[in-house]
């Protein structure tokens, strides 16, 4: 599933395109994906502009002119496309491309630099969704997150505070999206190698030394990963429409068996499974 990096990168692509752009028409293809399309979703979209192209966590927010916020998450395959122009991930093992069966919904745009556009929505899992939520209105897909990685809101006192309370797995905190938002198994693996801490560790544990060395590890490596494109391993493609290149520079994440990367260690990364997924560390220098 993408992560915030992919998603960001999906961002980035989407926004020069549609940001400013009015919706004309609407059309859907079926009545749900994950879940169903909210009520008169179409006729709710049709005759608003697109302000914005926004991201929290893992999802992709536009922000329209008669104040409502249209929310897409791209679950698994899920795939925008403007024309016949790939924007956001798209999987690898079943690649539907717009006009196919699997395009669930089409908007007709108009906007003032690139005139007339399609934007098409595809997804052949169907394990994304879609909402609209009215000023005000409560959005429980929002309500509870933690605070953005990249953002001003997470501090190294701030997290220490939150995981002195978690008798859990370091790792399994962070996957936790009410701690961070947005932080999935690649990238917790990446900065948990970086920060030299142990996925098994209790949270509470955590120093905050050690938890200072873990927001900057958080932010390199995600910010290295956007630089990146974002990391394709089956389901990701970037803005262009390719890979995303950020899995040539993994350190720990699938390199079972390879020797650690960090200078001077003599450690073997290693694989255990975590709440069922997979874990990748080196058990002589995380400690």
């Amino acid at each position: 599933m993408p992560e915030l990096p992919e998603v960001e990168t999906v961002r980035r692509g989407l926004a020069p395109y549609v940001t400013g752009a009015r919706i004309e028409a609407v059309a859907l293809n079926r009545a749900d994906l994950r879940f169903a399309f909210p009520e008169r979703f179409a006729a709710r979209l049709t005759g608003q502009t697109i302000l914005s192209v926004d991201r929290r966590a893992k999802y992709l927010l536009f922000g329209l002119s008669g104040g409502d916020t249209w929310l897409a998450h791209l679950g698994m395959t899920g795939s925008f496309a403007v024309g016949d122009a790939r924007i956001v991930p798209a999987s690898l093992k079943a690649d539907a491309a717009p006009g196919d069966k699997h395009r669930h919904l089409v908007a007709s745009l108009a906007h003032p630099e690139h005139g007339a556009l399609t934007l098409s929505y595809s997804d052949p899992r169907r394990f994304g969704f879609m909402g609209l939520f009215s000023p005000g209105e409560p959005n429980p897909h929002l309500e509870a997150l933690g605070p953005e990685p990249l953002g001003n809101g997470l501090d190294a006192p701030s997290l220490h505070a939150v995981l002195r309370t978690k008798r859990t797995p370091i790792k399994s905190a962070l996957l936790d999206q009410r701690v961070i938002a947005g932080l999935g198994n690649i990238y917790v693996c990446e900065a948990l190698f970086r920060a030299a801490i142990a996925p098994t560790r209790l949270a509470s544990a955590v120093t905050l030394p050690e938890t200072e060395a873990l927001v900057r590890a958080i932010r390199d490596v995600l910010a290295e990963a956007i630089a990146a494109g974002g990391s394709t391993l089956r389901d990701f493609r970037n803005a262009e429409g390719t890979p995303g290149y950020f899995q040539h520079t993994f350190l720990v994440y699938d390199r079972e068996g390879e020797p650690c990367p960090r200078p001077g260690c003599t450690g073997t990364i290693a694989r255990i499974v975590q709440s069922g997924r997979s874990s990748f560390y080196c058990p002589v220098c995380q400690s």
